[in-house]
């Protein structure tokens, strides 16, 4: 009997350590699939169901083959060690960004405190869509984890998306919101992006790079190489200096990742479970109340809602909030609780016509300079006809905004018509009529200037006084087209996305990456 139960346990040993049939093991290094249906994992890692006859594996061949966790890590970091697919560069460059970010230890402890309130939920998209989770990394390279990040060239958010590449992925722009910064928005399309750049280059780094340049202008470097019987990996291309420093930043800040101790970084502990979670909002309401109901200060309430616009949130554009994850409750309890006055203080109004700041600012009962202020107008600019502006709400009114206008409310502006008193000479055979047609007047207002009729005859030489419209730019105009040439991306239809250049310390770079 004791024998027999030796062999049933030897038998059962062996099933556990058996070898996987040369047919499966064929079937691990399969092509990765179109971005649609996401990338499949490494060869190392496929799934394998053995079948067949089990033979037993050499102690050499037991040492080779990965390890299952029993349990989840406590640390994020490790969690996203674990999850590491990406072939690694080992170049100058990467050197040189290693030394970079290492000899900034103030920096880099900036940066990844402000990521712990968003690495989690990256952390989970990437493995729920299977995606290599260096990729959760890629923020500090385009902003430094700052949702609030600008550049030159109007790129915004975590992800710096363009705003056509953010209208493209079905992020809103609009007066109340810019979805480009929000955090849960930005994620899905900024993964759905590399999924796709993935899906047509088969290659993370040549992905990432199209990411940074386009992938137009990767295709065209890839042909060009092919054309030429050249390689046609990443480091083998013709690119900008800011795209060939781009994957090496991306290597650099894995590597320091992967083993603080050697570089001497001190990563922040950020435990691997949710941060925020998700509150659905019934009614329109102020910021500053929401952030007070759920007991956060303002600032962290806009750190984990950083694409609200305007000091009011409206319910039927934004009908979620983020909120920390013990401070959700308190908000639900706070809010039904909540008995003093409205929520809102603020609504939306469309202008009926085109008119001035002042006029509009009287037609809504505020002072114009309020007006210009809550609604980010610059001087000497007109409110054009169908714009919506935030105004001061009624007691009355306990109507909330309605989606229509909530979703895509726009402000739109042009610049005030000033005119300039000048005088012009009369030809021998004009008349005011003439004059003013001319110059594209109305001929009674040219008449009434000069106190004469409008088929009033003039003399050669006659000096006549007209007002003449003066041309006025735009605030910011000339600081945008002198900057113009230097904003690079994709193509009209699919533009990529931009780098931020307002990160508190950039990694060096060359000229920037062109934009088709």
């Amino acid at each position: 009997m004791k024998l027999y139960l030796a062999g049933l346990a030897l038998c059962l040993l062996m099933a556990g350590c058996a070898t996987p049939p040369p047919a499966a093991e064929a079937s691990a290094s399969a092509k990765p699939v179109t971005a649609q249906s996401g990338p499949t994992r490494p060869a190392s890692i496929q799934s394998v169901i053995p079948s067949g006859p089990l033979d037993p594996i050499t102690a050499a061949e037991a040492t080779s083959r990965g390890v299952a966790f029993m349990q989840p890590p406590t640390d994020l970091w490790d969690r996203i060690r674990r999850g590491f697919k990406m072939q690694n560069l080992d170049t100058d460059l990467v050197r040189q960004q290693e030394q970079f970010y290492a000899s900034r230890p103030d920096y880099m402890q900036r940066m990844t405190e402000r990521s712990r309130k968003y690495l989690f939920h990256i952390v989970e998209e990437l493995e729920r869509r299977d995606m290599p989770t260096e990729l959760a990394l890629l923020p500090f390279i385009e902003s430094a984890f700052n949702p609030q990040a600008v550049s030159s060239a109007r790129a915004a958010g975590m992800w710096q998306f363009m705003p056509a590449t953010g209208t493209h992925f079905e992020l809103k722009q609009n007066v109340f919101r810019d979805d480009r910064r929000d955090v849960l928005a930005s994620t899905r399309a900024a993964l759905d992006y590399l999924q796709k750049l993935y899906g047509m280059f088969g290659d993370w780094h040549l992905a990432l790079a199209a990411y940074n340049w386009g992938e137009g202008s990767v295709g065209r470097a890839i042909a060009k190489n092919q054309r030429l019987g050249l390689r046609t990996s990443y480091t083998d291309l013709n690119m900008p200096n800011e795209t060939r420093f781009y994957v090496p930043k991306l290597q650099a800040v894995k590597n320091i990742v992967a083993n603080p101790e050697q570089f001497r970084a001190e990563l922040p502990f950020i435990g691997n479970h949710p941060y925020f979670q998700t509150v659905t909002v019934e009614r329109d309401i102020d910021v500053a109340l929401a952030a007070s109901l759920a007991d956060v200060s303002l600032e962290d309430f806009k750190a984990l809602n950083p694409s609200m616009n305007r000091p009011v949130i409206l319910a039927a554009g934004t009908p979620q909030i983020l909120l920390p994850w013990d401070n959700a409750t308190i908000f639900k309890r706070n809010f039904e609780a909540h008995t003093a006055g409205q929520y809102a203080s603020w609504t939306a109004w469309s202008a009926p016509a085109t008119m001035s700041s002042s006029e509009a600012a009287k037609r809504v009962g505020m002072s114009e300079a309020d007006l210009r202020s809550i609604n980010n107008i610059p001087p000497r600019m007109l409110i054009k006809a169908g714009s919506v502006l935030i105004v001061p709400r009624s007691a009355k009114n306990n109507d909330d905004v309605a989606s229509h206008v909530a979703d895509n409310g726009q402000l739109s502006l042009q610049p005030e018509q000033v005119t300039r008193k000048t005088t012009v000479k009369a030809g021998k055979r004009d008349t005011i009529t003439t004059i003013a047609r001319r110059h594209r007047l109305n001929p009674m207002q040219v008449a009434e200037w000069n106190s004469m009729g409008a088929n009033a005859a003039l003399h050669a030489g006659q000096q006549v006084v007209v007002y003449l419209p003066v041309r006025v730019a735009a605030p910011g105009a000339g600081r945008a087209s002198a900057r113009s040439h230097s904003v690079r991306r994709t193509s009209a239809a699919k533009p990529a996305l931009r780098r931020a250049t307002k990160a508190p310390a950039r990694a060096p770079s060359k000229a920037p990456a062109k934009r088709r």
